[in-house]
């Protein structure tokens, strides 16, 4: 289910996603097939982790990743979850074939 409101996404981003809703900034924004692509696979990733795990998961990775870089906008783009969400977005079939725990792959390959 799809919700526009710029007030629940954070400054900053387009879109946001809470299993098992996708908030949007604006409402045009519903008409970006790559980023609602990328919200999905993030709806994905949370139902495989079964929802609370995948949020500790975010937020521990995240203070790693913040550790290493230094800089908020690097520690989020090199989150496991964000870069696979990133590297398969345009691939609109990509949900019909990625395999179980996909974002695993994600954890060691280079950085961004």
């Amino acid at each position: 289910m799809i919700i526009v409101s710029e007030f629940l996404v954070p400054k900053g981003y387009t879109g946001m996603t809470v299993f098992p809703f996708i908030f949007l900034k604006n409402k045009g924004l519903k008409h970006s097939k790559t980023l609602i692509n990328h919200e999905k696979i993030h709806l994905r990733q949370q139902l495989e982790m079964l929802i609370l795990p995948f949020y500790i998961w975010y937020v521990l990775e995240f203070l790693i990743r913040y550790y290493q870089h230094k800089n908020w906008f690097l520690a989020y783009k090199n989150l496991s979850f964000e870069r696979e969400a990133y590297c398969n977005d345009t691939n609109l079939v990509y949900l019909k074939s990625r395999p179980f725990w996909q974002f695993l792959k994600y954890l060691s390959k280079h950085e961004i």
